[in-house]
């Protein structure tokens, strides 16, 4: 089993930056994969927002709305980080960090099945 634990949230002002962690504990087989989800709560589904394969680290993708600020990132062993610039007002939800035994395609992975998942983190806008 694997389990994951984001952290990192919270309120920001537009134009700021925020880094969020997703730390997994378990076995390295469950997560070949990984990539941050957002749900916003002006949309009825999850976002795929960043994605990266673990084995290759230069295997990346991001949502279109946040390809230039958004930088995912496999800090040491068991965190991936997700590290959030030029932050808009639609960038707020809950960011949910998951994890895939695979394979997971660069090309697909937005609808992928992922096998494992966090509970969250909470990203505001400041007003």
């Amino acid at each position: 089993q694997l389990e994951l634990v984001e952290s990192g949230g919270g309120s920001v002002q537009a134009g700021g930056s925020l880094m969020l962690s997703c730390e997994a504990s378990g076995p390295s087989f469950f997560r070949k994969y990984m990539a941050w989800f957002r749900q916003s709560p002006s949309k009825e589904e999850r976002e795929g927002v960043a994605f990266l394969e673990i084995r290759r680290g230069d295997s990346v993708d991001y949502a279109d709305s946040v390809r230039d600020r958004f930088t995912v990132s496999q800090d040491g062993a068991n965190r991936l980080s997700l590290q959030m610039n030029s932050l808009k007002a639609e960038d707020a939800g809950m960011y949910f960090c998951a994890a895939a035994m695979g394979p997971v395609f660069r090309s697909g992975w937005q609808k992928a099945k992922f096998d494992f998942w966090g509970r969250g983190t909470q990203v505001t806008e400041t007003t």
